[in-house]
């Protein structure tokens, strides 16, 4: 394997280590969640961290992408990382203070009006997280993702520690003596607020080990410079906020415009949620990419053959989330167990979303061209024409169709950003991207599963063998045909093809 690609796949699995653990711990903590706490409960965590997650784009405004943008650029790295350090720190303080002084007018304001401490906690949980944001972010643009995992495991690991602690541990050491420690220190009135608390100390330890590379004794700030860095950031916070809508609302949205009644509406809800997570695999490669290939990009972006290395991470990138999504989708006889049968109505939209999940991995690939041009703000449009297009749509087919309104309407976002995004990036920032290559491989992926449901549906086979040897196979042929063609070059040095498949 070529050493550049190398060094940035050794680096998605690494980032992508963090997420995966620390997604497959917190599902871990959902059966535990549904047990102790009534629907009403879970309801509030579901809420407030859908705030939350709007939130923390407000917090950090864009500051990282910032940072791996101008620690590139500027010789100065120390005065990049102190600019953009201290700019979220004092933010971050500010943004504390007013969510406590404010928390009792924001509390009613969401009808918790006996619970503003809520606010404080979050204000509190944002505040930490925000000002570990560029440490994080240091730890990638200086290829350490060992340490970056190792932090980012700290923080799941005590967040999952203390929930199990006071969510478990606690009510079965109280039953079995009621006049013991854990009496002095365990509430069972305390409810939910056991997660938030799990999640503040969590946030709060890891602001704690971070802080070496937080506080320092004279930061070397420029003001000047902070503008500049500002200037770039900001749009991306409407990037961020925008893309805060096409992640969440759809759940939102789905609550207030299905029709029926509401055990009917939140049965449908459950079972859009449930076969949402089947895309995880899909979802977690996504984030894993673009947390190692941010600072790759830019690293590269100096190099004389950048444009010719994008072309080729953007090829391999398809490839990758090809071989996933057929994975997801001829495996689904063994996938689909990982929710309840109950649930396996909605299974019809997982290829849906997985494709739209495989649409959103391109567009960050492709998002390199506004970020090397310093042309967030174009950035920032596409981003609100894609929420844009999420509200019109879940709007108009919710209604009519159910959650399958809300899993087309997540592709044709997602897909639509993919395509304006690649226009403009060709017209400001050209990249040699081979269209009609993706295009081949995408023909054949979509061809093995459209054969795969066809010659699936002729087998009544109760012992499910015929139709895994017949998945497994088209999974083999996909994967032969990628290697004849990016490691043999058979079919570009024999057929047709040879103009089409060239790099």
């Amino acid at each position: 394997m070529n050493p550049i690609f190398k060094k940035l796949a050794s680096q998605t699995a690494a980032y992508g280590l963090s997420n995966i653990v620390g997604r497959f711990l917190n599902y871990l903590l959902i059966p535990i969640y549904t047990r102790v706490f009534f629907p009403d409960e879970y309801g509030t965590v579901n809420e407030l961290y859908a705030y939350a997650s709007f939130l923390g784009v407000v917090f950090t405004y864009g500051m990282e992408t910032a940072f791996f943008r101008f620690i590139n650029e500027k010789e100065n790295k120390k005065q990049v990382n102190d600019t953009a350090m201290l700019s979220v720190v004092v933010s971050s303080v500010v943004l504390m203070l007013l969510f406590i002084l404010f928390s009792q007018p924001l509390a009613n304001s969401i009808r918790y009006q006996n619970h503003h401490e809520y606010i404080i906690w979050f204000a509190l949980i944002l505040g930490f997280d925000a000002m570990t944001a560029i440490p994080f972010a240091k730890l990638r643009a200086k290829n350490l993702p060992g340490h970056y995992v190792f932090y980012k495991l700290f923080n799941i690991g005590v967040t999952v520690a203390l929930n199990l602690f006071f969510l478990v541990a606690c009510p079965w050491l109280l039953e079995k003596n009621p006049d013991g420690f854990i009496s002095h220190i365990y509430n069972r009135d305390f409810g939910v607020g056991y997660v938030f608390v799990s999640n503040l100390a969590a946030s709060a330890l890891t602001f704690l080990i971070m802080s070496p590379f937080i506080f320092r004794r004279a930061y070397d700030f420029s003001f000047s410079l902070w503008k500049k860095m500002f200037r770039y950031a900001f749009p991306l916070l409407f990037v961020g906020l925008a893309g805060m809508v096409n992640e969440t609302m759809d759940r939102l949205l789905l609550k207030f415009n299905l029709p029926g009644s509401n055990e009917h509406i939140m049965e449908q809800i459950g079972i859009y949620g449930a076969c949402y997570k089947l895309s995880l695999l899909m979802t977690l490669f996504v984030q894993a990419f673009r947390m190692a290939g941010e600072p790759f990009f830019f690293g590269e972006a100096k190099k004389e053959n950048a444009k010719q290395v994008y072309s080729m991470v953007m090829n391999y990138f398809v490839i990758a989330c090809l071989f996933i999504f057929l994975l997801v989708m001829l495996g689904m006889d063994v996938f689909k167990y990982f929710i309840g049968s109950k649930y396996h109505e909605g299974l019809g939209i997982v290829p849906i979303l997985l494709l739209a999940n495989l649409c959103l991995g391109v567009y960050y690939n492709l998002t390199i061209w506004y970020k090397l041009t310093n042309k967030t703000n174009m950035g920032a449009w596409i981003s609100i024409m894609g929420a844009g297009i999420t509200l019109i749509l879940n709007f108009w087919w919710i209604p009519i169709m159910g959650y399958w309104g809300s899993a087309w309407a997540t592709l044709i976002c997602y897909a639509s950003m993919m395509v304006v995004s690649y226009l403009l990036g060709q017209k400001y920032f050209f990249v040699p991207y081979n269209i009609m290559k993706a295009g081949i491989y995408f023909s054949v992926a979509m061809g093995c599963w459209l054969t795969s449901k066809f010659l699936t549906a002729q087998v009544n086979d109760y012992s499910h063998a015929v139709p895994l040897f017949i998945n497994v196979s088209l999974l083999f042929i996909f994967t032969v045909f990628v290697y004849l063609v990016e490691v043999k070059k058979i079919f570009a040095k024999k057929y047709l093809l040879k103009n089409i498949l060239k790099r």
